[in-house]
């Protein structure tokens, strides 16, 4: 049965005439019958175009991290934009929002931009001008952005094109990436000490920086080690290293300074966007004085016309206004606690192998074993298709998380207690259909 409403679908029919898929993200198509046009957003709900409500645990893939529509933030950018939008000089806001953003994550120095995938990329760049080095390691399974470096053995490879375990192929996410690209990137599986260790021994004198999620937000929240991002921090300040934490998904979620914050583990770089300004378009990259100084204008390049428009900072700087002085941490961890024990306790009841993976404010589920995951591959070996059915039919109950389980659940702030015990009331007659 198809997701789509008459409306919907009449709409979706006008955008397949003048949009590839009828979308301008590749994510963002499910197929001609399932892809869904959205009418609004509010608070912790959208509507479709046939007035279908739904829960949102999407969160536009991890932004709204307050709940859509908030009106402290849209407020405040209705009034910054009057007095015009862009301006190619600093303006205050982008300056309250810098001090905002060093205070609450450590950072010394930071540069604002437009999406996660800038963010990386200049990170990247910067890491090399610093080190005179210019091979990286990443590691599979996880996603650093739309940038070619970046698109080898991400979540959307098979195990069978990422080679040997202990040999990895660095396997390209789609077509168009130059093939030599390949040779910079060291891809490894993630919470692999001695993978890690090895090939730092073999190669550490050429590397660049090392990328690394915190945790896998592209692979159902998959969690480090104890001692693993320590042991990257080590094995960094032996060889010169600089580690850059990509925290798109998890800076100002998980906690208000990150996961540098919540592991207790400090990177020389780290890169936001996402929760920094609750929906609307701004990132930002900051690390260390020393190598974010590597930036000079004339030598180390970063730039960008719309880095610090006025309606991305504006909504930064309520979004993070809010974060500092309302409960919203505390608040989005208790509901997102309240899902994952209930979620757990609904499979355990209907006698289905589970683990409910992550932190509260963005967890995944993994079905068909009780053992915690570490890595990209043991998550290919889960019951991905059976997560796929109670997906949607949690969808056709009006709780939509994405239906594909590498994508997290994501919490926001105006979820409610009522919204959680709908979303679990939902979830159990998921389960009860998807097992008939």
């Amino acid at each position: 049965m198809s997701m789509q409403g008459k409306k919907t679908h009449e709409i979706f029919e006008k955008a397949l005439k003048y949009i590839p898929h009828g979308v301008n993200s590749n994510f963002r198509y499910w197929g001609d019958d399932d892809t869904l046009v959205i009418k609004r957003g509010q608070g912790a709900y959208i509507w479709d175009m046939d007035d279908k409500r739904y829960i949102d645990y999407r969160l536009a893939f991890g932004p709204i991290i307050l709940g859509h529509a908030y009106p402290a933030v849209t407020e405040r950018v209705q009034q910054a934009i009057e007095g015009g939008t862009l301006f190619a000089w600093t303006t205050p806001l982008e300056v309250s929002v810098a001090e905002r953003i060093c205070r609450m994550t450590g950072v010394d120095k930071v540069r604002i931009t437009n999406t996660g995938s800038e963010a990386t990329f200049h990170a990247l760049r910067i890491a090399r001008a610093y080190t005179g080095r210019e091979k990286f390691v990443k590691f599979e399974g996880q996603y650093h952005g739309m940038i070619d470096y970046f698109m080898f053995g991400t979540a959307s490879s098979k195990e069978s094109n990422l080679g040997p375990r202990d040999d990895p192929r660095s396997d390209p996410m789609s077509l168009g990436i130059p093939k030599g690209i390949s040779e910079y990137v060291l891809n490894l599986p993630f919470n692999d000490f001695e993978i890690l260790e090895k090939t730092l021994a073999k190669q550490g004198e050429e590397i660049a920086a090392v990328f690394v999620e915190p945790m896998l937000g592209n692979v159902a929240s998959i969690m480090p080690k104890p001692g693993f991002l320590e042991k990257i921090r080590e094995l960094c300040d032996r060889y010169g290293i600089v580690l850059v934490f990509d925290e798109v998904k998890t800076g100002f979620r998980i906690a208000n300074g990150g996961a540098q914050e919540h592991f207790g583990v400090r990177a020389d770089l780290a890169t936001y966007a996402k929760s920094l300004g609750n929906g609307f378009p701004i990132a930002a990259f900051g690390g260390k004085e020393e190598i974010m100084m590597t930036i000079q204008p004339g030598k180390t390049a970063h730039g960008g016309t719309y880095s610090g428009n006025t309606a991305g900072v504006a909504a930064a700087d309520a979004t993070l206004e809010i974060l500092e002085n309302e409960p919203v941490i505390e608040t989005v961890n208790a509901r997102g606690r309240a899902l994952m024990d209930g979620i757990g306790e609904i499979l355990s009841e209907h006698s289905i192998p589970h683990v409910v993976t992550g932190l509260p404010a963005m967890f995944g589920i993994l079905l068909g074993s009780d053992e915690e995951p570490r890595e990209f591959r043991e998550y290919l070996r889960s019951d991905m298709d059976l997560y796929e059915e109670i997906g949607m039919e949690l969808i056709a109950r009006g709780i939509q998380p994405d239906a594909d389980g590498r994508e997290p659940w994501f919490v926001c702030y105006a979820l409610s207690e009522e919204d959680v015990a709908e979303t679990l009331t939902a979830f159990n007659d998921a389960v009860k259909a998807a097992k008939k």
